[in-house]
């Protein structure tokens, strides 16, 4: 019994480090933003107890919905792009023979760049005069859109952005989960006469299938938490098309300096991905007894 404890007591001190971290910059951070949700809190007067005021003050606000409507569709648009695109581009990556490196090099490139910097390349790329884009294909004889001056594009104009940018991350992940895969399957489903699509349907998706819902899960989380790209390249607009849940959280705290609603819109933030997340593992977990 006292070796037992011995080992346990030393165990915990080495996590010791590690779980002070989490508790003064995670933990901590949690509760006290879940406690600033039923305040009144400006940082300048002493904070006040509110109730539930900050929330109905949310429900209140027409862009509420609005910001929820848009974050929700940049985030369906996010998985069309954002998760079909990589994984298409790291099996056609897993059948080239030559020049694998390379390849790989250039699809990550995006990924090292600040996510700032990124946002200001494509708005300049973006932009109806002087932009890249606009000017190819004025070249070509034909009329570039505006981009993000026009809310019926603006939206998917922010989904390509963040695609490319995060592009490179879960490429990687998909083309280390395809190398994983025994060749001996594919050359069964050869002798079988299965063609390319079959291969894939049949073969490949089934046997990345872990890796495939894993960053299903991730991707939702991340992209339910936009706010470089609307922030940098939109500000919001146009009319309040690109205004997502954590820009009008940035406003309240720091436009309107009332923290205590802002507070109110994290803590529906982490619960609606709290029941979002159980409900997927739930479901996942469901399908695979």
């Amino acid at each position: 019994m006292r070796r037992r404890v011995a080992e346990n007591l030393t165990a915990y001190g080495f996590l010791s480090a590690a779980l002070i971290c989490f508790a003064v910059f995670s933990w901590y951070p949690i509760a006290r933003g879940a406690v600033l949700g039923f305040q009144q809190v400006d940082f300048v007067t002493d904070p006040a107890w509110v109730g539930w005021e900050n929330f109905e003050r949310l429900f209140a606000d027409p862009l509420f919905a609005t910001a929820w409507r848009n974050t929700l569709l940049f985030t369906a648009l996010a998985l069309v792009f954002g998760f079909v695109v990589p994984f298409l581009l790291a099996v056609v990556l897993n059948e080239l023979r030559h020049f694998k490196a390379y390849f790989r090099l250039i699809v990550y490139l995006p990924v090292m760049l600040p996510p700032v910097v990124a946002a200001l390349i494509w708005k300049w790329m973006y932009d109806p005069g002087p932009g890249l884009l606009n000017t190819a294909l004025r070249g070509l004889g034909l009329e570039g859109p505006a981009w993000l001056d026009s809310a019926d594009t603006s939206m998917l104009s922010l989904v390509i952005v963040s695609t490319w940018a995060n592009l490179g991350t879960a490429t990687l992940i998909y083309l280390a989960a395809l190398q994983s895969i025994p060749g001996e399957l594919y050359e069964a489903a050869e002798l079988d006469g299965a063609g390319v699509l079959r291969r894939l349907w049949h073969v490949t998706v089934p046997q990345t299938r872990f890796v495939l819902l894993v960053l299903l899960l991730l991707q939702v989380v991340a992209t339910m938490q936009v706010f470089t790209e609307p922030y940098v390249m939109t500000g919001g607009g146009p009319e309040d098309s690109t205004v997502t849940v954590l820009l009008l959280l940035y406003r309240y705290a720091f436009y309107y300096n009332d923290f205590g609603t802002a507070s109110a819109l994290s803590l529906l933030l982490l619960l609606v991905l709290g029941a979002f997340t159980a409900l997927y593992l739930r479901v996942t977990r469901k399908a695979d007894a």
